[in-house]
């Protein structure tokens, strides 16, 4: 039988690869902490901005597998890969990623990513990425355009809103 955290971290997945960035924050806890070594840490509104603008600039690109989903009473793990064309260039980036999750009153409370930083930055940004990606100072570089583009987007969602009122 599968285990309440199980069917949550299942269904979080499983809303990444409908497309539905909605029903993935459904699942998080309202003060949710995420970690990956390209956004670098995130809280709150921050993390669930993320997954809007990462599937919008997926555009339907973006393919999500996933499996080797396991949790108890408050930890649970899934592997999953990305599969995405990158950036103005396009490169094809296979993004392969172990989730862990602390889950509390069914809600996800921590999400960290694990995976390839170097791996990562080879695909994406090519010759730039094969030699520097692996240093201190590219994740760095690369944590701060993330947290950019991610303000940007923000700004700009909270512009359209207000355009509406």
């Amino acid at each position: 039988m599968q285990h309440p955290n199980e069917k949550i971290i299942e269904d979080f997945y499983q809303a990444f690869q409908n497309g539905n960035p909605k029903a993935m924050n459904d699942c998080y806890h309202k003060d949710i902490v995420f970690y990956d070594p390209v956004f670098g840490h995130l809280k709150g509104d921050r993390v669930r901005a993320m997954w809007y603008m990462l599937l919008e600039k997926g555009m339907g690109e973006l393919k999500i597998s996933f499996g080797e989903i396991q949790a108890n009473d408050y930890n649970g793990s899934a592997r999953w890969t990305a599969t995405y064309y990158y950036g103005p260039s396009k490169r094809r980036v296979v993004n392969e990623v172990v989730g862990t999750f602390y889950i509390q009153n069914g809600k996800i409370l921590q999400h960290t990513d694990h995976f390839d930083l170097w791996s990562w930055s080879r695909q994406a940004l090519g010759f730039r990425g094969l030699f520097l990606g692996w240093t201190k100072s590219m994740k760095l570089r690369i944590q701060q355009e993330s947290s950019r583009l991610l303000s940007g987007y923000m700004h700009k969602m909270r512009s359209l809103e207000e355009d509406d009122l």
